[in-house]
């Protein structure tokens, strides 16, 4: 039977925290304040199904991600909620798929000088995110990394959307840049001494003929290295109640930064040519050694909350997950192709191919959650928050897309499956049901000029199109395509006209 999450927010303040001890299926989670569990997800950005050791990668050092997996379960098949980052961050936090979801594309509100407002489309005031739900049964929330849905004075901010701390980059643009002027705590800015303000997208003619000549792409204060001081300073203060800590790391997007202690790990490895920002963002020497530094960074500081929660005697009473926004990219000084980046899989960012929605997940909870597993149950971010919910014994709802995957986690009850997962994106369009994946695309005109149907049991790299071969497929296909979204006023869609 299909589990759904949505309660109204304020059904949810009147009576679900009053009521600690509601029934949750057949999982015994947590009952009372003193038991919930500590929730920490974390969340890479343009992160390539195939860029963690755990997942294949053979030149990027992962040691910390890698030893999560090696604590908890890896998954084969989880989705993103989009191919880039603004809508994937709506759906993994109100449980909606882009054909239900608010937000449903990158929007921007400002433009990419020094003065320009800052932000993207803000989430609506009335969407309801895990945020505000747990919070509502007595969690402290954070929120420490990339937003991406609202400015710093409108009704889209975290601090408007459940979250009680925020702390680092209100818009996805300033993110261009890991060396900003200043990061946001709320709605005050943080100052970052030693930052002066340049662009995140600049080209050279030529290389600089000496390392001083790189140094107009750094400054003093790594935006990340602020992020997770942040983030740890969250669970040391909050060690003592039920936290929810949201970690969208800005890693690995570009622009390709990363402080030389970390790059030298792999400086002069990598066969690299240097990067002259010809393809957008900031000129480097040393791109590959670059960007594998950046997620090996990243991974060390993903390590030291793991760390922290060992030290403060919290890993047993922490769920851990991790996953990634969309797959990797194909701009800026990055080179998914040598790494391997999505795997061998169809597609990159911005495409929804598998290449480009297809990621990473492991989930960790010892005791619970058994070491060492892998699932192959089919699974999108929008099903994290009714998961979420079932973990820490919160009532299910209406309204979601999503379905919770803790019989699973666990290896205890019945597994809900979804029927299809749905995703569009500007003139894209993909809908996954069983094996059978469509993929449609519209010219700048809003003519459907693509329609590709695959077998994905049998090709999971997407080669073979079975659209003519498959007729009454397609046609079924097509019809969930129409039948599982509703359109969108504020992201209109040529599929509105096929609905």
């Amino acid at each position: 039977m299909r589990r759904s999450y949505r309660r109204t927010l304020g059904f949810l303040l009147t009576g679900c925290v009053a009521v600690m001890g509601c029934a949750n299926g057949n999982h015994d989670a947590a009952t009372s304040p003193e038991t919930l569990p500590n929730i920490v997800y974390l969340y890479a950005d343009d992160l390539g199904y195939g860029e963690l050791g755990s997942y294949g990668q053979e030149i990027i050092q992962t040691p910390n991600l890698d030893r999560l997996a090696a604590e908890g379960m890896r998954f084969t098949a989880h989705y993103s909620g989009s191919a880039v980052c603004a809508p994937s961050r709506a759906i993994l936090l109100t449980g909606k798929h882009s054909g239900h979801a608010f937000i449903r594309d990158n929007k921007e509100l400002g433009g990419w000088g020094a003065d320009e407002p800052e932000g993207q489309w803000p989430l609506a005031a009335a969407e309801v995110t895990i945020a505000e739900l747990l919070s509502a049964r007595g969690y402290a929330t954070a929120a420490v990394g990339k937003w991406g849905l609202g400015g710093p004075d409108d009704h889209g901010h975290p601090n408007a959307q459940g979250f009680d701390l925020f702390y680092g980059y209100l818009c996805q643009r300033v993110a261009h840049n890991y060396y900003p002027t200043h990061l946001w705590r709320d709605r005050d800015k943080d100052m970052l001494p030693g930052n002066e303000w340049f662009s995140a997208h600049q080209q050279l003619e030529s290389a600089p003929l000496d390392e001083s000549g790189w140094a107009a792409y750094r400054g003093e204060m790594y935006a990340p290295d602020r992020m997770i001081d942040e983030a740890l300073a969250f669970v040391r203060s909050n060690a003592d109640r039920p936290f929810f800590l949201y970690f969208p790391s800005t890693v690995p997007h570009a622009s390709i930064q990363v402080p030389a202690d970390s790059l030298a790990q792999y400086t002069g490895t990598l066969d690299d040519d240097v990067y002259l920002g010809q393809r957008g963002y900031l000129p480097h020497p040393e791109p590959r050694a670059g960007y594998a530094a950046m997620i090996t960074r990243m991974d060390r500081d993903m390590g030291r909350i793991l760390d922290l929660l060992d030290e403060l005697g919290l890993s047993d009473n922490t769920i851990v997950m991790f996953s990634s926004d969309n797959g990797p990219t194909f701009n800026g000084g990055t080179d998914s192709e040598f790494f391997n980046s999505a795997s061998g899989l169809r597609g990159l960012k911005t495409e929804l191919y598998e290449g480009g929605i297809k990621v990473p997940m492991i989930a960790r909870w010892p005791g619970r959650i058994a070491p060492a597993t892998t699932t192959d149950h089919v699974s999108a971010q929008w099903d994290v928050l009714p998961t979420l919910l079932e973990l820490v014994g919160a009532p299910p709802g209406t309204g979601g897309d999503g379905l919770s995957f803790a019989p699973t986690l666990l290896d205890s009850g019945e597994q809900a499956r979804h029927e299809i997962l749905y995703w569009e994106l500007g003139r894209q369009q993909a809908v996954r049901e069983g094996n059978w994946k469509l993929y449609r695309r519209a010219d700048a005109q809003g003519a459907i000029v693509t329609v590709e149907l695959f077998d994905l049991g049998e090709d999971p790299n997407e080669r073979n199109d079975l659209a003519a071969a498959r007729p009454e497929v397609l046609a079924r296909m097509l019809e969930l395509a129409t039948t599982s979204r509703t359109p969108s006023e504020l992201f209109p869609s040529p599929f509105d006209e096929q609905d």
